[in-house]
């Protein structure tokens, strides 16, 4: 992360500090934020991805005792502890500062400050944060994974300890939450990575085509058969084979790729000869695994071959902050795959983003985003700039049977919002509520 890409929330009520801190640093980094309030503080780094927080020590608020910046501080850290935080202070109070060290601040400002220094100092910061943030696996500049969010890192966590091992990987999850980035993420991080990463969705495969394109054919095994042609497995020698929607293949397939599997080798079609096979196997499919367990659906004895380990890749509605990140890194990208000037996300866009339900998850969030970049005729997208096309649409319906008052309060927030396209004011209006009692209740269900 460079400094020009950096992202700053710069807090104090001191106007003149912000104004100076704005002018130093707009120039060198890609946002500066700045506010008065600190208590708008929370708020704030949960709808930006900031990199870096540089907060003064005393403020003219309810908390008085001159420990405002520390209280500020453990709010911030609770919040998102792995923001840096930079804390702004008078030469007197020194051991004050000292002790915010102690309580996670990343490092102190004195007034009057050389502004070199303090460049020097967010610099610092700013690569630090580079090197410990475990939250991107580059694939390309498109694919990247990004989460920071605790449901990611347990993946990341698990990805990072099952990718140097040729277990067999089950990745489950619904449409669209990235399973083949995880995939090849996998085999790039795997002994494997020089060797072939072969990928087939087998789901879509009728049974003669799932033969001739696993396991290969020789010349004259049918009638359109003029040479010999190698499978995917052969094609994976050494490497790895990516089996896409493994939950959709039929039990007749299901046995043949069962018995390839306990015998580790294949027969082309037309041939006699077996050929040994070296593969890992990764397979996913958006089949809960529930459902794979009906042995009327799924062979039992097929998922413990594929399933030494699973993973699940979680929507993209319970990812949190996942969202403004995501948000950042698409729009960043399309504008400069389109050669458009960086935008800026407004609080109003982002709100917006954050009431659509997703059914289509990351790959949806993708295309409406890219949609935003090319239509967008200022360098600030605001709401009216996000447009949800009618296949996007979230399919909210509520069981004859539910009870659950807090899911239907929710739903119907969600429907109303979405019939506003985005609009609080209206949908407050709407629902018979004022827009502070909407917005708690868009908190209280994470919305």
């Amino acid at each position: 992360m460079l400094l020009h890409n950096a992202k700053i929330l710069v807090v104090d009520d001191d106007e003149d500090v912000l104004i100076a801190l704005r002018l130093l640093l707009k120039s060198k980094v890609k946002e500066v934020v700045t506010s008065k309030n600190p208590n708008m503080i929370l708020s704030l780094i949960q709808e930006h991805a900031f990199d870096l927080v540089i907060l003064d020590m005393n403020f003219n608020g309810l908390v008085n005792t001159g420990n405002e910046g520390i209280f500020w501080l453990n709010k911030i850290k609770k919040q998102k502890a792995e923001i840096d935080v930079i804390l702004i202070t008078a030469y007197g109070d020194i051991d004050l500062a000292i002790r915010s060290l102690k309580e996670g601040a990343s490092d102190f400002i004195v007034k009057p400050w050389q502004n070199n220094k303090i460049l020097e100092t967010v610099r610092e910061h700013v690569e630090k944060q580079k090197k410990k943030q475990p939250k991107k696996l580059h694939l390309d500049a498109e694919t990247q994974i990004i989460g920071e969010s605790e449901p990611m890192q347990d993946v990341f966590v698990k990805l990072n300890k099952v990718a140097p091992t040729d277990a067999n990987i089950l990745i489950l999850g619904e449409n669209g939450t990235g399973k083949d980035l995880i995939a090849k993420a996998i085999h790039d991080n795997s002994l494997r990575k020089n060797k072939p990463f072969i990928k087939i969705d087998v789901g879509s495969l009728t049974d003669s085509l799932f033969e001739s394109e696993l396991f290969g054919y020789k010349k004259g095994a049918f009638t359109d058969a003029r040479e010999d042609r190698k499978g995917r497995f052969e094609s994976a020698e050494g490497g790895t084979l990516f089996l896409d929607e493994i939950g959709n293949i039929t039990l007749r397939q299901q046995a043949k790729l069962l018995t390839v599997l306990q015998n580790r080798q294949v027969t082309p079609l037309g041939a006699n000869q077996p050929i040994p096979i070296d593969i890992r196997l990764i397979c996913a499919t958006n089949v809960p695994i529930k459902d794979l367990a009906d042995e009327e659906r799924f062979r039992k004895d097929l998922i413990y071959r594929i399933n030494t380990v699973d993973i699940t890749i979680p929507p993209l509605r319970e990812r949190g902050s996942d969202m403004t990140l995501l948000a950042n890194h698409f729009v960043d990208f399309y504008a400069e795959k389109y050669g458009k000037n960086t935008f800026s996300l407004s609080v109003e866009f982002l709100k917006k983003l954050k009431s659509h339900h997703f059914n289509g998850n990351v790959r949806e969030l993708q295309y409406t985003l890219e949609r935003s970049v090319i239509m967008a005729e200022h360098q600030t997208l605001e709401a009216e700039d996000l447009i949800f096309s009618a296949i996007e649409q979230p399919q909210l319906k509520v069981s004859q049977n539910e009870t659950n008052l807090d899911a239907l309060e929710k739903n119907t927030i969600l429907a109303v919002i979405e019939k506003n396209n985005g609009n609080i004011s209206k949908s407050a209006k709407e629902l018979g509520i004022t827009r502070a009692a909407l917005y708690r209740r868009l908190h209280k269900y994470d919305l």
